[in-house]
């Protein structure tokens, strides 16, 4: 069984899709379930989507999206966490079964630290008395931040997406092993192997990501990580199938056990999927 955990829709121009923008040639086009199953295949049983636009109309198609697909198992949306309308907007949203977490696009922002700011505490009262998570779209400068948000809100779920895009490009191990080790060190904050492969240069070796996946795997285990393939941001480095495939053939993840945890059963957990695979 596998449970893609972070994957995108999108139509270009509608729903104030601004991005991707034209040079980005290979993503520039509607992606939309019937490409994810063309390109997943028939092992794929359900998918976390995950907005990609910082406003509400993409949150609100990905909802209405998610009602009649199955593939659907939960939306990660948007949500404006600053307003002073925050905690209604999440009430209303989870009324929607599928509604399952945001992701604000703190990688984006002009503050790096935020995420820690004190009039955030509503909105994140409101995730928390609703069991919504939060996903951290984040670069190893935000993670000091994270780390403070999530030692004061140890009751707030939290994942870093994409490992906190390691900075592969630039072969900087260091900074970033040591950040992501004090926050996994909480028991509460969860990882997403994925959006590695973008991090990494045109030159480099698919291996390049490995020592990054290896201290993952050592810091969150197979109980805190979660796959997820990143589509369809993966074409600007690979495919679905070689992504998914190199990540079946690191070593700590071929025993059975340990496949099925982070191919599925975590993010199953965390996201609180169960009731959309009955």
């Amino acid at each position: 069984m596998l449970i893609d955990a972070h994957q995108h829709f999108w139509r270009i121009g509608q729903n104030d899709c601004a991005w991707p923008t034209p040079d980005l040639a290979a993503i520039h086009r509607d992606f939309e379930p019937r490409d994810l199953r063309a390109e997943a295949g028939s092992d794929l049983v359900g998918a976390v989507t995950v907005q990609s636009q910082p406003n509400d109309a993409d949150t609100d198609w990905l909802l209405e999206l998610a009602e009649d697909e199955p593939l659907i198992l939960g939306v990660v949306g948007w949500v404006d966490l600053q307003s002073p309308r925050a905690s209604e907007r999440i009430a209303a949203l989870s009324a929607r079964p599928k509604f399952k977490g945001v992701r604000p696009m703190l990688q984006n922002l002009s503050d790096d630290a935020w995420i820690a700011r004190s009039d955030l505490a509503p909105a994140i009262d409101a995730l928390v008395s609703r069991d919504l998570s939060l996903d951290a779209l984040v670069f190893t400068r935000h993670l000091p931040h994270l780390l403070s948000l999530a030692t004061r809100r140890p009751d707030l779920r939290i994942v870093i997406d994409h490992g906190a895009k390691p900075p592969i490009a630039r072969d900087a191990f260091d900074e970033w092993a040591d950040a992501m080790s004090r926050l996994a060190a909480l028991p509460q904050v969860h990882c997403k192997l994925s959006g590695l492969l973008t991090e990494a240069r045109p030159d480099q070796s698919p291996d390049a990501i490995t020592p990054y996946v290896d201290h993952l795997i050592a810091l969150f285990g197979t109980d805190r990580l979660m796959w997820g393939s990143d589509w369809p941001v993966v074409n600007l480095a690979t495919d679905y199938a070689a992504w998914l495939g190199q990540a079946k053939s690191f070593p700590a993840l071929r025993a059975p056990a340990s496949a099925q945890a982070v191919f599925s059963d975590v993010a199953r957990r965390f996201y609180r999927l169960d009731a959309g695979l009955q």
